[in-house]
This record gives structure tokens, sequence and C-alpha cells, in this order.
């Protein structure tokens, strides 16, 4: 019977975590993880399944990651709600660029995206809500915005561009309501 692994599987992750914030996703390899935890790649193995389940485990530990840190700025920040998510969002990607990689810049054509309805369907009740527009109007202006805001998040985790808070907050003002002034006129 093997030994028993010394390394839980939350260890082993947050082991991939650490080089992928460090040197990128491509750099987590079985060899990288023992290396970070001073061990056999035999560990992981007898955590997991194989290399393709501890990378699912990695990315959905950096996406639980970004949830809590989205929700604690949304909490505490002074801006309006639905700003505060875009702000969340663009700053995750300055100050996290390769767990943002990870996330929102990698091929996901092959990956079920069901769950992102029910997160976008409160946001286009809260745009409804607020602005008296239709379902409608409100999905468009939302993706319209998610463009936007993803565009600066990009230029800001690729190094392209290093924008200070106070700019972003004003794009982020003029974005919307330049967007939201073409639907407030469709309500009229």
């Amino acid at each position: 019977m093997p030994p028993a692994c010394r390394f839980t599987r939350e260890q082993i992750v947050a082991a991939a975590l650490a080089i992928t914030r460090e040197r990128g996703f491509d750099a987590v390899t079985a060899r990288a993880i023992a290396d970070q935890l001073h061990a056999s790649s035999k560990v992981i193995f007898s955590a997991f399944s194989g290399m393709d389940e501890l990378l699912a485990a990695t990315i959905a530990a950096a996406d639980a990651q970004y949830r809590a840190y989205s929700a604690d700025f949304v909490r505490d920040s002074a801006d309006p709600p639905y700003k505060a998510v875009g702000t969340a969002y663009i700053r995750f990607a300055r100050t996290e660029p390769n767990l943002f990689h990870l996330l929102y810049m990698r091929d996901r054509r092959r990956e079920d995206h069901s769950g992102d309805a029910e997160n976008i369907a409160v946001l286009v009740d809260f745009l409804m809500a607020k602005l008296h527009i239709t379902r409608e109007d409100a999905t468009l202006l939302h993706i319209e915005m998610w463009a936007y805001v993803h565009g600066i998040a990009v230029l800001c985790a690729s190094g392209q561009q290093n924008w200070d808070d106070a700019l972003i907050s004003r794009m982020l003002t003029d974005g919307f309501e330049g967007i939201k002034s073409r639907f407030q006129k469709n309500a009229e």
C-alpha cells in the first residue's frame, strides 16, 4: 500500500495557484508543484486522478478568490453597486494579472456557461429597476458595459496600460452615462 499523502488537496491547489500568480497557468506542471511543495510529483497523483482534475480545481479556486475579492470590494466601495462590480473586475485584473488571464483570457468555448446567466440576471434586474428600462434594453446595456469593462481590464492585465484609479473611475462613469443615455431615450 502506498504511503498516505502528507499534503491535502487544498495545499496542492494552493501551490498551483502560487505558481499561476508568479509565472502564469502554463507554468503549472506536476514538477513545478512538487518543487513548490518540496516533495515528489507523486503527491499530486495520490490526491488527484490526474493533472486535468488538478487544473480544474485550480481554476475553481481562482474563481472563488475572484468572487470573494469582488464581493468584499463591492461591499466596501463608496461607488454605486453596478460601478463597483466593474471596478472590482478591473482592479482584480491589475493586481492579479495571471489569475485574471486564467479566468477571463483563456479559450472557454468548450466550457459550460449556464451558471453565468444567474449572475447576469441579477445585474440586469438591478439596471431595470434603477433606470426604468425594459429587460431587453437592460440586457443590451449590460452586454455593452461588460465589453467596455473587460476591454479596460485586459489592457491593464496585459500591461498595455497602467491607468490610475481616478482615470478608470472616470472612464467607467463616462462609458456608463453614454450608453445609459441611449437606452433612457428609448424608454421615454
